[in-house]
């Protein structure tokens, strides 16, 4: 599976941002999917994942409430819809695909290439 991350970009605190992961070579139905980020200087840490049929959803609790998840299996899509932004929320997205315990950075079978989120205070 090839994953690609789009959507980033530079906004304003409280402002709106929608990051697509997009799928290709292999159908991602088959896979739980899931966001992680990486702010400079910090590890690669989990922000929310989706299960492969979308019925659970599971998220870190600084974005919970201001985030979701969700997923377009017909168009092998995973979107992050980040409502509220924040600047602590400024980071490399990176979408990822593995098991139901994604959350867990070791079951991720593959990763998209990163996209850049900026929130300016």
């Amino acid at each position: 599976v090839q994953l690609q991350a789009f959507g980033g970009g530079l906004v304003q605190a409280g402002e709106s941002l929608r990051l697509s992961c997009a799928a290709s070579g292999r159908t991602l139905s088959t896979y739980s999917v899931g966001w992680f980020r990486q702010a400079p200087g910090r590890n690669r840490d989990f922000v929310a994942m989706i299960n492969k049929s979308g019925v659970s959803t599971y998220y870190i609790d600084s974005v919970k409430g201001r985030f979701t998840i969700s997923r377009d299996n017909s168009k092998n899509t995973v979107y992050l819809q980040m409502n509220s932004l924040k600047p602590e929320d400024t980071a490399v997205y990176y979408c990822a695909a593995g098991s139901d315990r994604l959350y867990l950075r070791r079951e991720a079978d593959y990763w998209g290439e990163g996209t850049l989120v900026t929130v300016s205070s």
